[in-house]
């Protein structure tokens, strides 16, 4: 029971990490502003 138990959470471990890379490796200042968003530089 206690090692179906670690494998689960290891598998969780494991998907929200891909998750995080896929979403945020490699971005210097996290989401990317469109040119719509961005506030006039006024």
């Amino acid at each position: 029971m206690g090692l179906i138990l670690l494998e689960a959470l290891l598998a969780l471990v494991i998907l929200v990490a891909i998750v995080w890379w896929t979403m945020f490796a490699g971005r210097k200042k996290g989401e990317i502003v469109s040119k719509d968003e961005q506030p006039p530089r006024d």
